[in-house]
Formats: C-alpha cells, sequence, structure tokens
C-alpha cells in the first residue's frame, strides 16, 4: 500500500486498496451495512433519523405515494438549529469546541457549544426584531466568517429558511437571487480579505439592494474595522450592535415539520436561469448527519475539516449541518491554500490535529504541482481519513494524495454529489469497502444507480451511460422553488416512465460501472468535445493528460472549427513545459483514450483560471480559444492569468 511505484503507475484504477485494519476497527459503521440496507429499505432510513433529536416522532420513514414528490418523515416534527446547538449542551458537552475559525490574516476564533449558543440565540432575536418571521427567506452574502454559519442556524432557530449566496458572485447575481427568492431580508459584511488585500463587500450589496423589487432590510457585520471604513444607510443595522442589544436573549426553537423547508440554495439550470433548490427540514437534516457519520466517519471527539465555501453546497452539508449535527469541531478557514505560504494548510492541520479532511481533487493537483516539501514540512499523524469532492480524482492525484498527506494509511473516500442530492450519493464506505483510485464507488448503502443509454436502455457493464437514481433518498431536493413543473422538467422527465411506476432521477453526469460495481465519474453530460465526429468527455481527455508525469492540472476545450482540441496544462513543481512533455502528453491521451482524442494545440501555462472555490472555468478558456469578447470574471481569484493565457495562444 501507498508505495512509490504505484503513485506513477495509471493501471492502478484496475486494483484495490482495503483500508488499514485499524481503521476497520474504530470505523462507525460495520461490514454488514450494505446488506441490511437492501434488506430493510426503505425502514433502513430510520438510521438516518436516528441521528437527530425528534420533538414529534415520524408517523413513517416515507410517504411515496406522490412519486417524485417523496416525503421523508412525514409527520415527524423538530428544528436544525436545536439538533446542532442546544442539544448538545444538554448532553454535556457545552464546552466543547463547535466551530474554530481560522482567519486569512491570523486571526482566530473558536465557538465552544455554549458559546455557539449564545450568539445564535442572540442573532436570532435580533432578525426576529427586525421583523423575519417564519418562512421568510433571509438572504446571506457573507465570506468564510463564523457570522455566516450563525446567522444559518439563527434563521433555522426561527423557523425563516435562508439563501446564502456566495460571496464572490456578482452584484447582479445577488440581486438575481434575492429578486426569485422573494427576499427583502440580507446579511452582509462591509468587505473581506483575498490574499491579504480588502475588497469591499458592501457596495456590491449595495448595487443589489438598488435593483431588488423589494423593500430591503440590510444586516451589515463589520469584518475589517479601520481597513475599509462604510456608512450604514437606512433600514441598514450593524451586526454587532443589533447583538450588542440582544445580548442575553434566548429564542424557542420553533416546531418545524420535517417536510418545511430548511434552505434554498440557487444553482444553474439547463435553461440558464438559476433553479432555486429546496431542501426540508427533516431528510435533508438527517442525511447531512448521516453521510458525515458513515462516509466521512466522523466522531464527537474529532476535529474535522471540509476546506470548501460554505456558499456552495458542500460548506452547507458538511461544515455546518452534518458535523453540528454530530457534534463535533468543525473547522472554517477562510484563506486560500497557498496563502501566506504554500504549506498553510499543514501548518493548520498539525496545529489544530485535523482527523478527516476533506477537499477538492483541483486543490490535490496544486499540491502536487507545489511538491513534496510543503506537507513533509508538518506532522500530518493526526489524519484519520481524507476525502475528495466537486469533481473526479485521477489515480496519479488520488495516490499522491494517500501517499504524500496520509501517510500511506488513510482511506480515501472519493464523493460524488450534487447539490440537488444533499449530500454524499455514490462513494467507497471506509470502513466496509475497498478503495479503487479513479473510481467512486458503489452508490451508498440505500442507493440505487441505473447507467442509461439516450433511449433509457441499460448500459452495459464498462460502457458510458447517463447516471440516474432509481430509489428516494432522504437528503434529495424537495422541489424547486419557482414550481414543481420545472422540478419534474430538470430532473425527472429524462427517464422516468410515470405509467409503469418508474421514476429517475437524471443527473447529468456521464459514468462507467465496472463488474464490481464501482463507478467511475466522467462529468457533466454536456461536456463533451465532438471531434470528427465523435463525442468525448472533457473529463476522460483531461484525467488521461494530468495522468502524465509532470502535469499537475488540464483543460481542454474545442478549437474554432469544432474538429481541434486545446488542451491548457500547467505543470508540477520542477517539471518543465516544453517538446518534450507535449510529447509525454499525447502519447498519453493515445494510449487512454486514441489517437484521434489527441489534443491539436496544447497551452502550458502556469495555472488555470479558477473560481474562488477552486473550479475551473472553461467558460473563459472557450473564449480565449476561440477569440471571443470574455465574460463575466467576476468570480475569478486569478484573474491575471486570462490576459496570460490570451498572449500564450496568440504567439502559437
Amino acid at each position: 500500500m501507498g508505495d512509490r511505484a504505484a503513485v506513477d503507475d495509471d493501471s492502478s484504477v484496475d486494483g484495490r486498496l482495503s483500508p488499514p485494519p485499524s481503521f476497520v476497527e474504530q470505523a462507525n459503521v460495520g461490514e454488514n451495512l450494505r446488506e441490511e440496507f437492501d434488506r430493510e429499505w426503505p425502514a433502513c432510513w430510520n438510521r438516518a433519523g436516528e441521528c437527530l433529536s425528534w420533538e414529534t416522532p415520524a408517523d413513517s420513514v416515507l410517504d411515496d405515494s406522490e412519486p417524485p414528490f417523496y416525503r421523508w418523515f412525514p409527520g415527524g416534527q423538530l428544528n436544525a438549529a436545536y439538533n446542532c446547538v442546544d442539544r448538545h449542551l444538554e448532553s454535556g458537552r457545552k464546552n466543547h469546541a463547535a466551530i474554530r475559525w481560522e482567519g486569512k490574516d491570523g486571526e482566530r476564533r473558536t465557538y465552544t457549544y455554549q458559546e455557539l449558543f449564545v450568539e445564535v440565540n442572540e442573532c436570532a432575536a435580533a432578525l426576529r426584531d427586525l421583523g423575519v418571521e417564519e418562512d421568510d427567506v433571509v438572504t446571506i452574502y457573507l465570506p468564510m466568517i463564523p457570522e455566516l454559519p450563525i446567522a444559518m442556524l439563527a434563521c433555522a432557530r426561527i423557523g425563516a429558511p435562508h439563501s446564502v449566496v456566495f460571496a464572490g458572485l456578482s452584484a447582479a447575481a445577488l440581486a438575481t437571487r434575492m429578486d426569485a427568492a422573494e427576499s427583502d431580508f440580507l446579511l452582509t459584511c462591509d468587505g473581506y480579505y483575498r490574499r491579504g488585500d480588502a475588497f469591499n463587500q458592501k457596495r456590491k450589496a449595495d448595487n443589489a439592494v438598488l435593483s431588488v423589487d423589494a423593500d430591503v432590510t440590510t444586516v451589515v457585520v463589520d469584518r475589517l474595522g479601520e481597513e475599509l471604513t462604510h456608512v450604514l444607510g437606512s433600514n441598514e443595522h450593524d451586526y454587532d450592535d443589533l447583538l450588542e442589544t440582544h445580548a442575553g436573549a434566548t429564542v424557542d426553537p420553533v416546531t418545524r415539520d420535517a417536510e418545511d423547508m430548511l434552505f434554498l440554495m440557487y444553482t444553474s439550470g439547463t435553461t440558464g436561469e438559476p433553479k432555486g433548490v429546496v431542501h426540508s427540514t427533516g431528510g435533508y437534516l438527517a442525511y447531512a448527519a448521516w453521510t458525515t457519520r458513515t462516509v466521512l466517519d466522523v466522531k464527537p471527539k474529532d476535529t474535522y475539516w471540509c476546506a470548501a465555501d460554505i456558499g456552495w453546497i458542500t460548506g452547507h452539508s458538511y461544515i455546518v449541518y452534518g458535523p453540528l449535527a454530530l457534534g463535533t469541531t468543525t473547522v472554517m478557514y477562510e484563506g486560500t491554500p497557498d496563502y501566506p505560504d504554500r504549506d498553510r494548510l499543514w501548518e493548520l492541520v498539525e496545529r489544530m490535529a485535523v482527523d478527516v479532511f476533506y477537499t477538492a481533487p483541483t486543490a490535490v493537483r496544486a499540491f502536487m504541482k507545489w511538491g513534496t516539501a510543503y506537507p513533509e514540512a508538518h506532522d500530518l499523524s493526526s489524519l484519520r481519513l481524507l476525502g475528495t469532492v466537486g469533481e473526479p480524482i485521477n489515480p496519479r492525484a488520488w495516490h499522491w494524495y494517500h501517499e504524500h498527506i496520509g501517510g500511506g494509511e488513510c482511506p480515501i473516500v472519493d464523493t460524488w454529489w450534487q447539490t440537488e442530492t444533499g449530500g454524499i450519493a455514490i462513494s467507497t464506505v471506509p470502513g466496509v469497502d475497498d478503495m479503487k483510485p479513479g473510481a467512486a464507488g458503489k452508490p451508498l448503502p440505500g442507493i440505487e444507480v441505473d447507467l442509461l443509454a439516450s433511449d433509457g436502455t441499460p448500459v452495459d457493464s464498462g460502457e458510458t451511460g447517463y447516471l440516474t437514481l432509481s430509489r428516494p433518498w432522504p437528503g434529495m431536493a424537495k422541489t424547486l422553488y419557482d414550481g414543481d413543473d420545472r422540478h419534474l422538467e430538470e430532473y425527472w422527465q429524462q427517464f422516468s416512465d410515470p405509467d409503469a411506476g418508474r421514476w429517475r432521477y437524471a443527473s447529468g453526469d456521464a459514468a462507467r460501472m465496472d463488474e464490481d460495481g464501482y463507478l467511475t465519474i466522467l462529468g457533466r453530460v454536456d461536456d463533451v468535445i465532438n471531434i470528427s465526429g465523435r463525442r468525448f468527455s472533457t473529463m476522460e481527455i483531461e484525467s488521461a493528460i494530468v495522468g502524465v508525469e509532470g502535469v499537475a492540472e488540464a483543460a481542454v476545450v474545442g478549437g474554432p472549427d469544432g474538429s481541434d482540441v486545446y488542451a491548457y496544462v500547467s505543470t508540477e513543481r520542477g517539471t518543465e513545459p516544453g517538446a518534450e512533455l507535449e510529447e509525454r502528453v499525447l502519447a498519453g491521451v493515445e494510449r487512454a483514450i486514441g489517437s484521434i482524442a489527441q489534443p491539436g494545440t496544447i497551452v502550458f501555462t502556469p495555472e488555470l483560471p479558477k473560481t474562488r472555490s477552486g473550479k475551473i472555468m472553461r467558460r473563459l478558456l472557450e473564449d480565449v480559444t476561440n477569440g471571443e469578447p470574455l465574460g463575466d470574471t467576476s468570480a475569478l481569484r486569478n484573474p491575471e492569468i486570462v490576459g496570460e493565457i490570451q498572449s500564450t495562444v496568440r504567439d502559437q
């Protein structure tokens, strides 16, 4: 396990790796889990419900009388904030750390569950005093500071759904989401730091409010102090002043039905209009807690770090609701992995003695690019489990992560899920399953996957098909905020047969399943390149390129004539770009896919354009490749690289 040769062997995708016996012995779930779920379905999902405290027990686990609008834990009543805060005080854990926050400039704050209880209550009292009532949607436009999860929990406490908008999105995006949610309450801040520089967030919020139809009440967190002065206008309130006014206040948790909306999250839609994904209180929270416990093996005594942003669903499920429902310590980090230096994350892992670390493959590829000196400078022996989320991780990156971060011992869970699934749906269960580097794993216990051709017929083992989920699960989206009809159209019409009583959720992703039932995710169905009349997954080509030694990251797009492939490639530390590496890239693609998929043009670049959440912006690369005007670049964390890439493309 973890030998050096395996790191450079792409064929290892077919090889199994078992978790160490020491991990299996302490794992939260045991080897009979899959069989038990198959035998007991849907009653098996009682196990998820048992992760929570219910004010009123549910009448049943599942009401499937009106598919695909399934009702989970019908008749049950609970409050999410109570489950994430209050009950841990009652169980004697009030002095246990709930949130450990690290700011970009070295600021540190730790909230015990008792301290979290106090501030959540004060924030809830303030919001209620401002006029927020049950079922009012509160928009939260904050960076990674503790006031963000506190505001989420305060909303949940008073029964007001929250709609968190990623802080890096533009004023226009914020206004669109507020209008769509009919939200007239906004919680934002004066500004935030990016790589040590102060950025004005309130200016964006002010511009958004000007174009929102409603009369908006705004609460402003003073994040930057004297570094960025701001003035409060009419109907604007200072967060700290509000909490001081309501110091010591307590608010009884509002009883919510299991089917009541906990939050609203906007994501992209096939029509271009953002979709408001609605998640319910009971099913979502139970699933977030259960998957955190089962897949991420999180225990109350752990220090757990999901290095995502709460502005996206990963942060909702696996920074806030899942770990806090379990009573563990969740880490929040405001900065980037390479500021002030490239060992920043490993310094934090060592200092905080992090047990479980969950990040994106794009971050792992960046770590590879920077070299092993950075993690080797720190003691990472506290780590017990590693995870990845957001996109598939290729075998080379998997082995590097396993060897150099996990010490060759930590199991890795390569998780697939979506905003709409609410939580992890495909992954190995670390105390149950072997791992296959490059393959996400099997569907979780209780989840059933079908891979289908475009006509709805099943594809054979090893063939690419549309990834569909054919049984409901508790974390699934309840509906879309703009209507059940769009919910049906977006997710359920393509492969369902209502007359036959067969309903399938269409994920929009492509995948392959091997003979052992392990799934390899190939990316979005529409992320394809047409080459000489044949369609290739961009993820498949990119994985072949990144499988070449010396390559850290790659993104491929179609060329101007529609028949060429442009590959944008960044290299690992110590690897020089040039003709020799280009030849190895071409050979790697030919070996993995065939000569027809070889890039016609390879552009070497120090880095790829990425959003602040770490996603590669392929749309911008398409604009550069095709000489088109650049679209909105406000979400980029490294806008300067686009100009460099444009110059390189012009010179080739």
